[in-house]
């Protein structure tokens, strides 16, 4: 593995792979191997990467329980977000804005913080930063960093199996959103209970919000983007609640969601054809960069999953700003020599159309 170094641009280039052979089915696929410690700085990180030694266990499946307080929240709370795209015409523009401002800020707190620093740690963040992602991250409300950091690691281990969180094989309403109104596949929990997350429990930002997620969730996403509008510019309480609150917060789980249902299932697949997820420029638009999939699944540690830069891609272009202000580096991304090389012996053939 060789590596090269820019102190002007801090970013970790990852020149040259070795390679093995593995078999998924009939398929005979050459997997990069890199040296993840080199990586990772202080950490060798593992637990990103699909485990092939994994296997389903024989037999019926066990019997789906249904979560019923999860079910009538996420129906009433998309009942808001219909009665919010209602109230849109009686909106004013200042409100419309900080709805979008409140989604921006939720939907970074996902892409640039809870996946690719926290899960995948692609690139570092300085403490201000990590503070300002936690904060967005709660605006977001999808799960503490803590948890979602662990689903997403068994997502990727165990991509497409039992242990996958969100199982694309079971169907798009699964993936999408059905894993979240039934209870967790055995196979989830137990592999998710032995995954290393020493780096995400010595993160005391992280251990903090888990601490006092809730509180922290009833402030920032449902009192913070429904109070702004009301005091400051005189917005009706009702349309503050229902449009920058209840739809902003659907349409942010909505898009997010897309990443684990459409871009599993509707793309290309050029860098490796032997794996679901797929390149997806409708999701990457609208989760800010997070629909190049298979890309991210063939290359997770790269900082902007996605080898186009900031095409389609606000989080890569946010990531690359705060490395501009001092507040980010050591951003890790795969070349142009790798990449190319993957895509001939694993690809689909799709890239030399594109």
């Amino acid at each position: 593995l060789s590596k090269e170094f820019s102190s002007a641009s801090s970013t970790t280039t990852v020149g040259t792979v070795t390679s093995r052979v593995t078999r998924k089915g009939d398929a005979v696929v050459e997997e990069d191997l890199l040296n993840h410690e080199d990586l990772t700085g202080d950490r060798g990180m593992i637990d990103d990467m699909f485990d092939e030694t994994y296997r389903e266990k024989e037999g019926p499946k066990p019997p789906m329980r249904y979560v019923w307080r999860n079910i009538i929240l996420m129906s009433l709370l998309h009942l808001g977000a219909i009665i919010g795209l209602v109230l849109i015409p009686s909106a004013k523009i200042q409100t419309l804005a900080w709805a979008i401002l409140c989604f921006m800020v939720s939907a970074l707190g996902i892409t640039a913080g809870s996946h690719r620093l926290w899960s995948h740690r692609s690139y570092k963040a300085t403490l201000p930063l990590r503070i300002f992602l936690t904060i967005a991250n709660s605006v977001a409300f999808q799960n503490d960093i803590y948890e979602w950091v662990r689903d997403h690691r068994v997502h990727h281990k165990f991509s497409e199996t039992d242990a996958d969180p969100h199982n694309a094989m079971r169907g798009f309403f699964f993936s999408h959103i059905g894993w979240l109104l039934v209870r967790k596949h055995p196979d989830v929990i137990e592999k998710g209970q032995k995954l290393d997350l020493s780096d995400v429990k010595a993160d005391k930002v992280v251990m903090f919000q888990r601490r006092y997620y809730k509180p922290s969730v009833v402030l920032l996403c449902f009192t913070l983007p429904t109070v702004v509008p009301w005091y400051f510019w005189d917005e009706s309480i009702i349309i503050s609640f229902f449009i920058p609150t209840l739809l902003r917060y659907a349409i942010g789980l909505n898009v997010t969601w897309l990443v684990n249902s459409a871009a599993h299932m509707f793309g290309n697949r050029p860098y490796d054809q032997h794996i679901n997820p797929r390149e997806n420029p409708l999701v990457s638009l609208g989760a800010l960069g997070e629909g190049f999939h298979n890309y991210h699944h063939t290359f997770p540690y790269d900082y902007s999953t996605s080898e186009f830069g900031w095409r389609f891609n606000l989080t890569t272009a946010f990531i690359d700003l705060m490395c501009l202000l001092g507040l980010a580096s050591d951003r890790k991304k795969v070349s142009k020599e790798v990449i190319l090389a993957r895509k001939m012996r694993t690809g689909d053939g799709s890239h030399k159309s594109g």
